[in-house]
């Protein structure tokens, strides 16, 4: 009686596992399978619940009701990267609302909150992007700094910084959005009814003024030149997020793929600073956009970049590329560890 009642409890567990994966093909042959006891149950038990809370999905079954989906792990690797994403957006929201809604309603009782949803916005979004774009190949610097001092390639990175270059892909490509955003975003400036209502002022003031022409070098070769930069920028981005899709990357050799992350990335990062810095132009000196003692936004927004670019440049260097190059394919520092 004992013996029956146990087997009767392991085709219990038995029948619990395969009503729970719902196997469409081969059920009748594993329902006839001869069982040992409460082991053998319990190991089909564990592998059943790893394969159906596998990341992965699995087009060979059907996941029942029963299961907890919410307990399936939802873009894992996206976490890290929205949440600096978001972070970087609030701050520089906050910092861009100060200078320039907040500072002309206080001092001059100015309202001009009309400028939020497309000015203040579209002055996150590049600084956003760029700031995303800089902290993508941050980590290899890093990575190369700490190789030069410990004279090896075999010793681990820490931690952050190991976690930090598994999310660069997700990074990169968050820039991107947020670079199309930024030019769609630039495009629409002369939709907007306040730009057309600054026209007419404008046209209005020059001809109070008496002025027959309103041209003015600087401020044309300032925009031709930063616009094409921008231009040249988004495309090259487009070409690095376009690669990092698995069916194109899959098309490239190891080589070709790290020509176009690395060589074309930092082409990208110095296009795009340089698009921030011409805008400026003159704005660096003039002390009328320092508001309440603050920098312009595209000073902050190319700090980042133009160190990333700096210390790269230095690394570059004859001296320190050689080492470095050949710490990578091998070659260790007598003393080192």
């Amino acid at each position: 009686m004992e013996q029956r009642k146990e087997d009767s409890i392991v085709k219990e567990n038995v029948a619990e596992c395969l009503e729970m994966l719902e196997i469409r093909n081969d059920v009748e042959s594993l329902r006839t399978t001869e069982v040992c006891g409460h082991q053998e149950a319990q190991q089909l038990r564990e592998t059943c619940q790893h394969l159906l809370l596998c990341p992965y999905p699995v087009e060979e079954f059907e996941l029942p009701t029963s299961l907890r989906l919410q307990e399936l792990p939802l873009f894992p690797q996206w976490h890290l990267p929205l949440k600096v994403m978001a972070s970087l957006m609030v701050s520089t929201f906050l910092y861009t609302l100060l200078r320039d809604v907040v500072q002309p309603l206080v001092t001059q009782s100015r309202n001009d909150s009309y400028k939020i949803p497309i000015l203040v916005m579209n002055k996150v979004l590049p600084w956003t992007s760029i700031t995303l774009l800089a902290t993508v190949y941050l980590p290899g610097v890093l990575a190369a700094i700490l190789q030069l001092h410990r004279g090896t390639k075999y010793s681990h990175f820490p931690d952050w910084l190991g976690r930090w270059m598994s999310v660069r892909k997700q990074l990169g490509l968050l820039s991107f959005l947020l670079a199309c955003l930024h030019a769609i975003y630039s495009l629409s400036y002369p939709m907007r009814r306040s730009y057309r209502y600054k026209m007419l002022s404008w046209a209005y003031q020059q001809v109070k003024q008496n002025k027959e022409d309103a041209w003015v070098a600087d401020d044309v070769w300032r925009m031709e030149i930063y616009v094409s930069l921008g231009i040249l920028g988004l495309g090259v981005l487009a070409v690095i997020a376009v690669s990092s899709l698995p069916s194109v990357s899959e098309a490239f050799n190891w080589r070709e793929f790290q020509c176009i992350q690395r060589t074309l990335g930092y082409l990208a990062l110095l296009l795009c600073t340089a698009h921030a810095l011409v805008f400026g132009w003159r704005k660096w000196v003039e002390l009328k956009h320092y508001v309440w003692y603050t920098p312009p936004s595209f000073i902050l927004a190319s700090l980042l970049p133009a160190v990333v670019l700096s210390v790269k440049m230095v690394l570059c260097l004859p001296c320190l590329g050689r080492r470095l190059e050949r710490i990578r394919r091998g070659w260790e520092r007598p003393h080192s560890q």
